[in-house]
């Protein structure tokens, strides 16, 4: 998925970013209950960068913090601290000004359930060409049909189905379509947030193969959220694995899958099955995921892993830098694994 037309270089840029939650009870229970406030750290210092072109996953369980980060790069969440720059510009700020239009044209989001994300008493022309109107590119009814069969004919659609509604749909033609509203602006790049997850397995790869032949003919970037190793294995170009709302390894799809380092990642690569029946000893996932309401002292992952000594309970491991990508944790640091 890296083959890209024009610019190289870092389109997207994340440093530090934060975004904490305040789900506390309502300040009258608090009072009379003694309870503090409680606040969730869905987000705890992130890092990263993703060139012109390129597709960048994230990947973890349920709860890390994977689809927050999708949000808070859109610009859906604000971020409570940290950095984040598109094409040289800082979008907080970016948000907030005159030119939030231009950025939002710029930079589009694919959600992850289709038969939540269409609007069910809207036909199709109205679905995909909504942005077209409300970024005043196409005002004209009949220009508007043409460009919106054009953007449904780009993913695999009929023209014919500008005038059909969401149901007459099946869930990858609904994702399809989706996907037809986030190219309307011709943005460069794309938040995809688990966007095969709620299809087949058959319906997966014709959407993940239309993902990627769009990104080779646009030359669009990607940050692909998933759960789904074998999905982002087919996708990446580079990964990035979090836990409880941090990045514990990023390393090139190559690096990743063939030699992983991360005790955490080497659990989620070994629940994966073994088509090719090797024969090799396997590590199952153990344990659960902390409350992130009361996480871990230092690195957090030290309840489930095998390799945690006395440092794990109490350091919190930074993210170093290598020549294999860069990866949080002290036994990796120590020589240890």
């Amino acid at each position: 998925m890296s083959e890209t037309q024009g610019n190289t270089g870092v389109l997207v840029e994340v440093h530090d970013l934060v975004k904490t939650f305040d789900v506390s009870a309502p300040w009258l229970n608090r009072v009379l209950e003694r309870r503090p406030r409680q606040l969730v750290h869905a987000v705890d210092g992130v890092s990263f960068a993703i060139e012109r072109g390129r597709t960048l996953a994230l990947v973890g369980e349920s709860g890390c913090g994977k689809s927050t980060v999708a949000r808070l790069l859109v610009g859906l969440y604000p971020p409570s601290a940290g950095r984040l720059s598109f094409d040289g510009e800082d979008t907080v700020a970016g948000f907030k000004g005159p030119k939030a239009r231009v950025l939002r044209r710029r930079m589009q989001m694919i959600f992850q359930d289709p038969y939540a994300s269409l609007n069910p008493r809207w036909k199709v022309l109205d679905i995909v060409g909504e942005p077209l109107r409300e970024h005043g590119l196409v005002t004209d009814r009949e220009a508007l049909t043409v460009r919106v069969g054009e953007l449904l004919q780009s993913v695999g659609l009929s023209a014919a189905d500008v005038e059909k509604f969401p149901h007459q749909f099946s869930g990858g033609q609904r994702q399809r379509i989706s996907i037809a509203r986030a190219l309307a602006t011709e943005p460069e790049f794309l938040v995809c947030d688990e966007p095969t997850s709620a299809l087949d397995v058959s319906v997966q790869a014709q959407v993940l193969n239309i993902m990627k032949d769009l990104q080779r003919q646009r030359g669009l970037t990607y940050l692909f959220i998933s759960h789904n190793l074998a999905v982002v294995r087919h996708v990446s170009d580079q990964v990035g694995v979090m836990y409880l709302g941090r990045l514990v390894e990023l390393a090139d799809k190559a690096t990743l899958f063939a030699a992983p380092r991360h005790p955490y990642t080497r659990m989620l690569l070994d629940a994966i099955p073994d088509i090719a029946m090797s024969g090799r000893n396997r590590t199952p996932v153990q344990g659960e995921v902390p409350n992130p309401l009361s996480p871990p002292t230092g690195c957090s992952f030290h309840p489930r892993c095998p390799h945690a000594n006395e440092r794990c309970k109490r350091e919190r491991p930074p993210l170093l830098s290598s020549a294999a990508g860069q990866i949080a944790c002290h036994a990796v640091e120590e020589g240890r694994l």
